[in-house]
């Protein structure tokens, strides 16, 4: 039997309005169709997987900077992630990158220190890719491709309608930007420059200094000075400098974030 195109779209129409969420910080309005603990628990296992695949860092100090980072970052965020069962793993990897996925697992890339000189740096860098995680990126990115995926509006519908698991390993990895390398590039501009503002409010929540965010970002486009950069338009990530006017334009926000935390330290510099 055939559906009416009109009871389809309407169907359509109160999923995602059944699937709304605001984004913490930003308040944006987002849609999420997938099941929040079937992508919590299929990102624990995958973070298990990684653990096994890829060599994990013996540094003490690496490990001990991540661990005090992550402890103060993971408390200001509780009520954007009640349900985090917090780990925090360096891995034994020159890339520079870090990521964050459901469930409160967090991996950090040796190569990160070679531009995270501090604590503040490295809180700026945790504090972005818990942004992604408490902003439900990864639901919102899953979500939209299963609205235009080849199984078309009917098998979307009814799929839902009973129960049935649209989720699947491959599609996760995807969505994390993992299938090729750990960490890879996952999310649009808009997502990034989302996740740089909750991040910036999170470490000044922290009592971090936002203003290293800005360092960061300025020693990460030296790393990348030699390597071929495409257009902003067509690049996932905004460009470096376009990410740090952002930043400068919350950082009033921030610092008076930090002033209200009562948690302002002198930064840890990292051997």
């Amino acid at each position: 039997m055939k559906v009416p195109i009109s009871s389809m779209l309407a169907a359509l129409a109160a999923l995602m309005l059944a699937g709304c969420y605001a984004v913490p910080v930003t308040g944006r309005h987002a849609v999420n169709l997938v099941d929040d603990k079937e992508v919590t628990k299929m990102s624990i296992s995958m973070f298990d997987d990684m653990k096994r695949q890829y060599k994990i860092s013996k540094d003490r100090a690496m490990n001990e900077s991540l661990r005090r980072v992550g402890d103060r970052i993971s408390k200001v965020v509780f009520w954007d992630m009640p349900d985090a069962d917090w780990e925090f793993v360096v891995f034994d990897v020159p890339q520079i990158n870090a990521f964050a996925m459901a469930g409160g697992k967090v991996g950090v890339f040796s190569g990160l220190f070679k531009i995270a000189r501090n604590d503040d740096q490295l809180a700026s860098v945790i504090a972005h890719e818990i942004a992604h995680v408490t902003a439900k990126h990864v639901h919102e990115k899953l979500s939209q491709e299963m609205a235009v995926s080849t199984i078309g509006a009917v098998g979307m519908i009814g799929g839902m309608a009973s129960g049935a698991s649209l989720l699947t390993v491959d599609a996760l990895s995807q969505a994390y930007g993992i299938t090729t390398s750990v960490g890879g590039l996952a999310f649009d501009r808009r997502k990034e420059k989302e996740a740089d503002y909750i991040g910036l409010m999170y470490m000044a929540r922290a009592g971090y200094n936002p203003e290293e965010a800005v360092k960061v970002l300025e020693a990460l486009d030296g790393e990348s000075a030699n390597d071929p950069t495409p257009p902003a338009i067509l690049s996932t990530h905004p460009s470096n400098p376009e990410r740090i006017l952002q930043l400068l334009d919350a950082m009033p926000k921030a610092l008076e974030e930090r002033a209200r935390s009562g948690m302002i330290s002198a930064p840890v510099i990292l051997k």
